[in-house]
């Protein structure tokens, strides 16, 4: 019998949905027009993480005003880059996450955007409460990534409270790291992202898989 999990949570984009640098870009380009210049190591380092709270960290003396006007522009930004070069899903996602709900495991999807920018995401790719059980945003906790909070919140919104019963998917060091402190039984980087493999690898994981499309052979 195949030891399946209750409930697994994706990562969206670079994870489950095509990453073309549209977020980076989107991220140094606004706040190059603020006045803070990041080197491209300096933007992977904070991939997965809460662009609002990256916001705050790199505005230092940043007031809350100088953080959401910051944030509204970067959300604006990667919104009209989305409108014009399109979005598309991760080759396979979809068909893992039909087989998995065929099976009785549920299917959530994280993400450090905020909600406006997520359903923008799954409108573009036609994903809806058909496809996936529980959307996890950013804005919906305290804490994003590398803590827990998230896929916390996603296990409660599924009614799964094991999590040993869970698995987690992303192409962050942080995704790994969050999963891990969620204590999770299965932490599984994909190499479709931001993060290359070296750098998975030196994050806590149970299994590392070229792509999503691969995640059925792990069960």
């Amino acid at each position: 019998m195949r030891d399946l999990p209750a409930l697994v949570i994706f990562d969206m984009a670079g994870t489950t949905v095509e990453d073309r640098g549209q977020v980076p870009a989107a991220f140094a380009d606004t706040l190059a027009a603020n006045g803070i210049t990041l080197t491209p190591d300096e933007i992977t380092q904070i991939r997965g993480a809460s662009k609002r709270e990256a916001i705050r960290r790199l505005l230092q003396a940043g007031t809350d005003a100088d953080v959401d006007r910051v944030y509204v522009e970067f959300r604006k930004n990667l919104a009209r880059t989305y409108a014009t070069q399109g979005v598309d899903a991760i080759a396979g996602a979809g068909d893992v996450f039909k087989e998995l709900r065929r099976c009785h495991v549920k299917v959530a999807l994280s993400t450090g955007f905020d909600r406006d920018t997520a359903l923008l995401l799954l409108s573009a790719v036609g994903w809806t409460r058909q496809t996936v059980d529980v959307v996890v945003c950013g804005d919906d906790v305290a804490a994003g990534r590398p803590a827990p909070d998230m896929i916390l919140l996603a296990m409660r919104l599924a009614a799964v409270s094991n999590p040993g019963r869970v698995a987690n998917v992303g192409d962050t060091t942080l995704d790994l790291e969050s999963a891990a402190r969620a204590g999770v039984r299965w932490n599984i980087g994909v190499l479709s992202g931001a993060h290359a493999k070296e750098a998975l690898e030196r994050a806590p994981h149970t299994h590392l898989l070229d792509s999503v499309a691969d995640l059925l052979r792990v069960f």
